[in-house]
């Protein structure tokens, strides 16, 4: 053990851990789970939620994202004050929002949702004062917003402004009337959000949703393939999401790229195109003046005739190739070789770079 490596005792299990680290940190990464809302790895500490309280040195109640670890600690992660304490966090969660988990647009991928099926919690009937307000899934066509089913977590403020670094999102108003704003606009069209759904994936709730996914498949429904972002070189990977039909509707930035789990809105968004009725899955030639449909043999060979022609009369360089970004870096690489060694040019461009 190093000087900074401190050792505390969770549930009875001696774990250790580095100065400086909260006990939640130290739990986790030693495969203890204590439950959380608020709570993200990615984003400075909030404590506002306060279902991560545990036990410490037998005694006092602490939000274990908050407080940092100690050597020698013994912390309880669970006890019946503590479980009780957690159902009444989420009985008055449940009662001061609009949360159905029947028809919620998270269903299945809602962190609130499966702590309150971990504690058996329901809708008490408590009757809060409750400022209902207008769900915005218009004025963006990527994002959705119900702040009836947000719970003031502070993840997606945070997100916006320590991942993103666009300060969109923010908090107004005081006690029952404290409530998410963007920009000071209730529209998050109109305000100076990039889409790029950072604070959608780190949303434990339905308060924030991608649009696609919304009536395609629940979360459970979705089956998983990791790929690589097409649209530029940094080589983000990402998680696409497809239905029992086979169709995407969601992308997740995956934490082991180089990306580290964030996309812009090309890779939240930019995926459409793949089952787009409009795609082209044929080669067109035009003939008398009209495009028709023919064999990847004759067009290959028309292109092939017509760049030597123009080649032999004029010169290479009055030959410019303009590759996709909707290509693999592979494809995109072989066009810029087949400019440079066979056509003999430099002229070659990609839209990403524009």
């Amino acid at each position: 053990m190093g000087e900074n490596s401190i050792t505390l005792t969770i549930d009875g299990r001696e774990v250790t851990g580095g100065k400086g680290q909260t006990i939640l940190e130290i739990a986790l990464a030693n495969g203890i789970s204590i439950p959380y809302l608020c709570y993200h790895p990615k984003v400075s500490k909030t404590g506002a939620c306060r279902l991560c309280i545990v036990r410490v040195n037998g005694t006092m109640l602490k939000t274990s994202c908050t407080e940092p670890a100690g050597d020698g600690m013994t912390i309880v992660t669970d006890d019946e004050e503590i479980a009780a304490i957690r159902r009444g966090l989420l009985e008055l969660l449940l009662a001061e929002g609009d949360h159905n988990c029947l028809y919620c647009d998270a269903n299945g991928a809602c962190e609130l949702q499966a702590l309150c099926f971990m504690y058996g919690v329901e809708p008490s009937g408590a009757d809060f004062p409750k400022h209902r307000r207008d769900v915005d899934y218009v004025t963006s066509a990527g994002l959705k917003r119900n702040e009836n089913r947000c719970v003031l977590c502070g993840r997606c403020v945070k997100a916006c402004a320590e991942v993103q670094l666009m300060n969109v999102w923010n908090f107004t108003g005081r006690g029952s009337h404290a409530h998410l704003t963007s920009d000071m606009n209730d529209a998050i069209g109109e305000s100076s959000c990039v889409q790029c759904g950072t604070c959608v994936q780190m949303c434990p709730t339905g308060a924030l949703t991608f649009q696609e996914v919304l009536g395609r498949g629940q979360a459970w429904e979705l089956e998983k393939e990791s790929s690589i972002c097409i649209y530029c070189g940094v080589g983000c990977k990402i998680d696409f999401y497809k239905n029992k039909e086979g169709k995407l509707v969601k992308a997740l930035g995956n934490d082991d790229g180089p990306n580290r789990g964030h996309l812009c809105v090309k890779g939240r968004f930019g995926f459409d195109f793949v089952q787009g009725d409009k795609r082209i899955t044929k080669p067109l030639i035009r003939k008398n003046g009209k495009l028709e449909e023919s064999s990847w043999e004759e067009a290959l060979g028309l292109v092939a005739s017509k760049l030597s022609d123009i080649k032999a009369k004029s010169g290479p360089d009055s030959i410019m190739a303009f590759s996709s970004a909707k290509c693999t870096n592979e494809e995109n690489y072989l066009m810029q070789k087949f400019m440079r060694a066979v056509i003999g040019t430099n002229n070659v461009d990609h839209c990403a770079r524009l």
